[in-house]
């Protein structure tokens, strides 16, 4: 008595999205359709948004992907205005000149006096102006300090005033 052959179908045929056979789609609904589209509005842009990468680019250019700027907690940005000494002289002719927000730096030249008001300024731009005969007057703004709140702590007396109290009752007896 021999043995009957079984009948094997081929491998593409077992394939068609029958059971667990998924070709590599994930879940069987990402599969049919027009495509999985990496989920609703801007979910999937971000550093490996393949699908939605030249859209992102479209809409808000090369700064969309990577770091920008300051990341560390705590640390403040300089937001004065700077400008330089030889922009001063290229804008103004002479005389009284209020810039109150900014900060004064040293590039450039000058020929012209000046009587410049500022927030601050570099020391490089304070000897070019006085060399010519000009000033900078520097604002000076009072900062308001903030107490220190202490929080509900047990005051203790210091060590060592027990320790005197301990002598002299040794003493004492």
């Amino acid at each position: 008595m021999g043995l009957k052959k079984t009948k094997k179908r081929k491998k593409s045929s077992r394939y068609h999205g029958r059971k667990m056979g998924t070709c590599g789609t994930g879940a069987r609904k990402k599969s049919q359709g027009s495509g999985h589209r990496g989920g609703k509005g801007m979910a999937g842009t971000g550093k490996r948004a393949d699908q939605k990468k030249t859209l992102i680019l479209k809409l808000y250019g090369h700064d969309y992907f990577g770091k920008q700027g300051i990341t560390s907690r705590g640390t403040k940005r300089d937001k004065r205005d700077r400008i330089n000494v030889g922009e001063i002289q290229e804008k103004y002719k002479s005389g009284e000149v209020n810039l109150s927000s900014y900060k004064i730096l040293g590039d450039g030249e000058i020929k012209n006096k000046f009587i410049i008001t500022a927030q601050s300024a570099s020391e490089s731009a304070i000897k070019k102006v006085e060399a010519v005969g000009g000033k900078i007057i520097v604002e000076v703004r009072k900062i308001m300090e903030t107490p220190l709140v202490e929080y509900n702590r047990k005051k203790e007396k210091p060590k060592e005033v027990k320790i005197v109290e301990k002598e002299k009752k040794k003493v004492e007896e």
